[in-house]
């Protein structure tokens, strides 16, 4: 029989292992007042989600970036955290809404089910009037956006989406079998792919791009495939056009990186409506626009033609 919550082995008392539990932060949501610079720099996060509307979510290093060039915000080692702690609580005050911010999150999963047949033809129907084919469809050559940072997928879709491109967190190809199953997936698909990435400018991101490129080209190379990787984003030709912010290189980061430049940067230093700029043109400028059209109008009718077919059905 199991023991009552309270008395359970995941009690709190338990889980500290006897120790008395210390001041914590609030929980849920919270009122606050915040101080005067506090509410100063509340202020500036505001005028940047503000700013960059149509690209939300976007990150708090992003956010980060955008304060230190428009605003003067402090580049310290703490900066970045304390900022980090202001939103979250301005988050929980109802000040900043939650879905303006993206985190990383964990997985989840839940099991297929609805509350009843009706609710199942209801979600269907929805999802009639937004059918999307696969826009991929004609194209001589297949496009996909991989970006570092996790955070930034959602952001990157909204562009990428548009022409039926996949968008992929390259973090999540750190083992051998991500890097191979990906290659043989590039290998069914049997046309050319080219991965445009987006990555930081630092000894981590150069080297971690290199060996995800060369790694993922030998396995599709073996099992039939055609790969190339272009590093779209973060560039040294970039950084020097936008006036990207850059820091020094970590001391303890003996990879090479060239003895010409001690800097890097991070990708979320770029404006996110210059990011999705970015990646839209190189979209444009890799894909077949007559292509594209012809799966646009067989995605309209097909939208048409089913909605019509659910009516009838009901």
């Amino acid at each position: 029989m199991s023991k009552p919550d309270n008395q359970s082995s995941g009690s709190v008392e338990a889980l500290l292992a006897g120790a008395e539990r210390g001041r914590t932060r609030v929980r849920g949501f919270a009122p606050w007042q915040p101080r005067e610079r506090s509410l100063k720099l509340l202020g500036q996060v505001q005028a940047v989600l503000g700013e960059y509307v149509g690209q939300l979510p976007i990150t708090v290093r992003q956010i980060y970036y955008r304060l230190i060039g428009a605003h003067g915000y402090g580049k310290d080692g703490n900066a970045s955290d304390r900022l980090g702690e202001l939103i979250n609580r301005a988050r929980r005050a109802r000040l900043i809404t939650m879905d303006a911010i993206r985190d990383d999150g964990g997985v989840q999963s839940y099991p297929p089910s609805w509350r009843d047949a009706l609710h199942f033809l209801e979600n269907v129907r929805r999802r009639a009037e937004t059918l999307q084919l696969d826009r991929s469809v004609g194209q001589p050559v297949r496009l996909i956006i991989m970006c570092e940072a996790a955070g930034m997928v959602p952001q990157l879709a909204r562009v990428a989406h548009e022409y039926g491109v996949p968008v992929l967190s390259s973090g999540g190809f750190d083992s051998v079998t991500e890097k191979h199953n990906f290659a043989a997936e590039i290998a069914d698909d049997g046309r050319p792919t080219k991965v445009l990435h987006i990555g930081d400018h630092d000894p981590s991101g150069a080297h971690m791009f290199i060996a995800l490129a060369e790694d993922v080209e030998a396995f599709a190379r073996e099992l039939g495939g055609s790969v190339s990787f272009t590093r779209l984003a973060v560039t040294p030709q970039q950084i020097a056009e936008l006036a990207l912010e850059t820091q020094v290189k970590k001391v303890s980061d003996n990879r090479a990186f060239g003895s010409q430049t001690t800097r890097t940067c991070q990708a979320e230093a770029i404006a996110p409506d210059i990011l999705a700029q970015i990646v839209r043109v190189a979209i444009e400028s890799r894909i077949d626009r007559k292509a594209l059209c012809r799966v646009l109008a067989c995605e309209k009718r097909a939208r048409r033609e089913l909605s019509e077919k659910l009516k009838a059905a009901t």
